[in-house]
């Protein structure tokens, strides 16, 4: 496969009706793959697909929970019957933001919120997929985490154990797949230009410094999208696309015991729930 591997790709992709799930969607039509687009709103993955349609691209659109396994599985089933054979790549994509407590003051509720999606969603889909790419011999796995996996910043604990969890399901994967002809790519960005930072379980003043960095310094889906994809194509484990997360990433492996200190002092300026600082 090597360097053609996400040309003329059918592909499933979860959380496709924005950001980064409908960058990748796009950008695997533009390939030449048909694309089923899985979202938990039917009407922005029917949005994805019209985009597709207009540049002359195959796709569908599919209302999926990721949190729930009886959805995975109706989707996988829908895909196989649509494409008619095993798709090539699975982008476990979807998720939601979640952040501003801390730990024991994050109500559970959101911890399992987070989890079931971000986590739970990612591992319902390699569940329900990798049997059926191991079975055809061939294909990829692309899991979308965070550099949240690695920083570990202060108020986002069930945001970063969900990434962090991502991160190790993928290189898991990666480990149990080696040999068989099927790829695995994790992918862990920083500040992405998406509507992730609209979510319910983020706090507002968290939420708004959040976009501002990203439209400062954040990648478009679109740049992300196409660097992961890339990388892929070269059988890459990891992309950390932005200069910041491979500073991060360098820094914490090489002083992991500072790292910690300075990023929970740098927690305590960050603004509270008021928008006042701590």
């Amino acid at each position: 496969m090597g360097h053609r591997r996400t040309r003329d790709a059918d592909a499933v992709v979860t959380g496709a009706g924005s950001g980064i799930g409908r960058a990748f969607a796009r950008e695997l039509a533009r390939r030449g793959g048909r694309v089923i687009c899985a979202d938990l709103d039917e009407t922005h993955a029917k949005e994805t697909v019209a985009a597709i349609a207009a540049a002359g691209g195959e796709a569908l659109p599919v209302a999926c929970d990721v949190a729930e396994i009886a959805q995975v599985q109706r989707l996988h089933d829908t895909a196989l019957d649509w494409l008619g054979r095993a798709p090539r790549l699975v982008v476990n994509n979807a998720g939601i933001g979640a952040g501003g407590r801390t730990v024991g003051d994050a109500p559970l509720a959101d911890w399992q919120r987070t989890l079931g999606v971000n986590l739970w969603g990612v591992i319902h889909g390699c569940h329900v997929f990798v049997p059926t790419l191991r079975a055809a011999g061939r294909g990829g796995v692309i899991n979308v985490a965070s550099a949240a996996g690695f920083t570990a910043a202060p108020r986002m604990g069930a945001y970063n154990v969900s990434k962090a969890g991502v991160v190790s399901l993928s290189e898991t994967l990666a480990a149990e797949l080696a040999g068989t002809g099927i790829a695995v790519t994790v992918l862990c960005p920083t500040f992405v230009r998406t509507n992730i930072f609209d979510g319910d379980l983020i706090d507002p003043a968290a939420a708004g410094l959040a976009r501002r960095i990203a439209k400062l310094v954040g990648f478009s889906a679109e740049r992300v999208a196409r660097t992961t994809l890339d990388a892929h194509d070269k059988g890459r484990l990891y992309v950390v696309p932005q200069l910041d997360a491979q500073l991060l990433w360098r820094t914490k492996r090489l002083l992991p015991a500072p790292y910690t200190r300075v990023a929970g002092l740098l927690g305590r300026f960050a603004p509270d729930e008021e928008g006042a600082d701590r």
